[in-house]
């Protein structure tokens, strides 16, 4: 762990790209109400403090003693928390990829299981083993072509054989439920200005709709309805942010027909109105222009992980 700190201590207050594909870190305060985003399925290894997550009405608090996995892209609202030290907040993160996934359950074993599409596991000394391999690349960037496709199977398949793998399991396994719920969550994402009829979505994920509703749950910890709905938040979100928008039009461009209604809801999901928080946000983001010379919409983004 500590080979780990020391490797990602040149991580930043937002994401990090090491060079290495798929393969990220963080460090820093960040405020809670910037860590709204769409998360990919990923793997967060926390090296420092620790951070919570909350997905529909679950919330999960993992730290260095414990790894995070989700295995479907689903909005999220985060926390980060530094050490009692004082000391900042570390993590590196490794987005998942099907194909790598699918040619390791080539080899190894299917893992019985089936839940949430996120869960936290605690970590082994064989998984942090093949992190510091893999991140032993940044200090070694001519090796990264030919070693990191090893080094990020080695940690894949750790997690894999362990009591989560069957998330893992779920991402590459044609056929398996979790696949119709990654085509349901993938067409909402890319049309998430649209209505969603739930009777569109079953058809879409081949599942009737009392099946897909319920497993749909299951996974995401919220109905089809709330899931696309916090979407569409987060969307208008990012729009007020990077694009200047006003809640009113914001509103308009992700879907709402109402802007009362709107701000409403995003008030109860954001704990303050779209224009309060938004204007809190890009205030926040001209100070982090100041006080680190740096600019651009990479300053915007909602979390460094997403």
């Amino acid at each position: 762990m500590d080979e780990l700190r020391r490797l990602a201590a040149r991580a930043e207050n937002r994401r990090t790209e090491t060079g290495i594909p798929r393969l990220a870190m963080a460090q820093g305060v960040i405020p809670e109400h910037e860590l709204a985003a769409v998360y990919e399925p990923m793997i967060n290894l926390i090296l420092r403090g620790s951070k919570s997550m909350t997905i529909g009405g679950k919330t999960l608090r993992y730290d260095p003693a414990t790894y995070f996995v989700m295995s479907v892209d689903l909005p999220a609202i985060g926390t980060v928390h530094a050490e009692p030290t004082g000391e900042p907040y570390l993590a590196v993160s490794l987005t998942l990829d099907r194909a790598v996934i699918a040619s390791l359950l080539e080899q190894a074993p299917l893992l019985a299981g089936e839940g949430a599409g996120f869960s936290v596991a605690a970590t082994t000394p064989e998984l942090l083993d093949a992190w510091v391999r893999l991140m032993r690349l940044t200090e070694r960037p001519e090796d990264i072509p030919i070693l990191a496709p090893a080094y990020e199977r080695e940690v894949l398949y750790r997690v894999l054989q362990g009591p989560q793998g069957w998330l893992l399991r779920d991402i590459a396994t044609p056929g398996a439920a979790l696949s119709g719920i990654h085509a349901a969550v993938r067409w909402m994402r890319e049309h998430f200005d649209q209505p969603a009829p739930i009777e569109d979505l079953a058809r879409l994920a081949a599942m009737s709709v009392s099946a897909f509703h319920r497993r749909f749950k299951a996974v995401t910890s919220m109905t089809p309805l709330q899931f696309h709905k916090t979407i569409r938040l987060i969307q208008a979100r990012r729009l007020m942010v990077s694009e200047a928008l006003g809640a009113a039009e914001a509103s308009d461009r992700v879907g709402y027909e109402s802007p009362s209604q709107f701000s409403r809801e995003y008030a109860r999901l954001f704990g303050r109105s779209p224009r309060r928080d938004a204007a809190e946000l890009i205030g926040q983001w001209r100070g982090d222009i100041g006080g680190h010379g740096q600019g651009g919409s990479a300053s915007l983004h909602p979390d460094p992980f997403s």
